[in-house]
């Protein structure tokens, strides 16, 4: 991932949904350029919040099982409101049904209780050694790697704590 557009995932059910949020700073170095003077999280960046937290939805539900996961279709894309610095995304993402390869979920993104973005998303899902088994390895390394950042962004502890 270039962005990192979920700092912490505060509720996840697998299987069902993920609650997440991405607090934005003025220290995002997209900022500068969008735009000069009134600073506001890009609309395509709102998505790319959304996909990253079905993803997680995805990793945890299937257990790690896959190391790559792609945005396949966006529909009903909706933006409503800024994200500017300072503010929160709150991010809302519902699993509506899911194969062996895609996973079709509805998300939410609100600031300040109103909506700012919502579409709904198809992820695909799969290994790369399912087409080259020599890239198994790498399989390997990027879940891991998925598994490590997982720990860091979701403690069912500390968030039981902290609510």
């Amino acid at each position: 991932m270039r962005f990192t557009l979920v700092d912490k995932i505060l509720q996840l059910e697998a299987g069902k949904s993920i609650t997440a949020i991405k607090n934005l700073s003025l220290a995002e170095e997209y900022l500068q350029d969008h735009f000069p003077g009134f600073p506001v999280m890009p609309g395509v960046l709102m998505i790319e919040g959304l996909v990253q937290a079905s993803a997680w939805l995805m990793r945890y539900t299937d257990d790690f099982a896959y190391s790559t996961i792609l945005l396949k279709q966006t529909r009903a894309v909706k933006f409503n409101n800024f994200v500017s610095p300072g503010k929160t995304l709150n991010i809302q993402v519902e699993l509506k049904s899911s194969d062996a390869n895609s996973c079709v979920l509805q998300g939410l993104g609100t600031v300040d209780g109103g909506t700012a973005v919502s579409a709904k998303l198809t992820l695909e899902k799969f290994n790369l050694a399912d087409k080259n088994p020599e890239m198994k390895r790498i399989d390997e390394l990027q879940i891991q790697k998925m598994k490590e950042l997982f720990n860091v962004l979701w403690d069912p502890q500390q968030v039981a704590a902290s609510a």
